[in-house]
């Protein structure tokens, strides 16, 4: 499994959840993976993977610089790291009652982390002249939520950002690609914490995921899988492209038609 042999990949968001998974893969496939996060439980999952492990607030510039001087090269980045804002406010997060700082929370770490990832991104690549930038948008960046108006925003200018970074790099004949992937209901962490372990996970599952027409959660490892592609050579001909990994939610009704 040498899809990414010889290849330096940064993974924001990495000490759990899509992230991990995704600097595992990577790992697996031969890259060397730089596993980036303000949870030093990081660490743990660099030394589990022969990676390194760098502490990084991607809402700061200075974070950023940080690790492009410690990378001695830059092959592939993944913005991973996100919140939902429920994290450290319960809300509400509608858009009538959310307030200013609660929107701006979620912005300054899913968008404005974003942006400085992918300016630095192109920064680092540009010597070489090739790369590929990988942005973790969402299902919720490409239809409304209206209980959580600040991440939904922040996820549908991550997929818009995520082109115009596409077109610039090809414009600037620069060889550097950029797509976006929009998971839905993936098993995660934060989904677990809702579920739970009691007698009623299996229903409380089912309830979770009944408009989806595969019935069933994602799994991180299948997040994974798509960024390995995006990130491989396989894929030089791909950018500006966005994925769903959403169970067939996003292509309509799985309902027959009535009468």
């Amino acid at each position: 499994m040498t899809r990414l042999a010889n290849k330096t990949a940064l993974v924001t968001g990495a000490a759990r959840g899509i992230g991990e998974a995704i600097a595992r893969r990577f790992a697996a496939e031969g890259a060397t993976v730089w596993v980036i996060d303000i949870d030093p439980a990081g660490q743990a999952i660099a030394d589990v993977i022969g990676g390194h492990f760098l502490h990084l607030d991607v809402r700061e510039e200075s974070d950023w610089a940080a690790a492009m001087a410690a990378i001695p090269r830059l092959d592939i980045l993944v913005n991973n790291a996100g919140i939902t804002g429920f994290e450290a406010s319960p809300g509400p997060h509608d858009p009538e009652h959310a307030s200013l700082a609660d929107w701006r929370a979620v912005h300054a770490v899913n968008l404005d982390g974003t942006f400085l990832g992918c300016r630095a991104a192109i920064a680092a690549m540009r010597p070489h002249g090739t790369g590929s930038i990988i942005n973790i948008s969402s299902r919720s960046g490409l239809v409304g939520i209206p209980a959580a108006a600040a991440y939904a925003s922040s996820k549908a200018a991550v997929r818009n950002h995520s082109k115009t970074v596409a077109l610039w790099c090809a414009q600037t004949d620069l060889a550097v690609r950029c797509n976006s992937i929009h998971p839905a209901a993936i098993l995660t962490p934060m989904w677990e914490a809702m579920i739970g372990t009691g007698p009623d996970r299996a229903a409380i599952m089912a309830a979770l995921v009944v408009d989806t027409p595969l019935k069933r959660f994602g799994t991180v490892d299948e997040v994974a899988a798509m960024a390995v592609y995006l990130a491989s050579d396989e894929s030089a001909y791909v950018t500006g492209s966005e994925f769903h990994i959403d169970g067939g939610l996003l292509a309509g009704s799985a309902a027959t038609p009535g009468g």
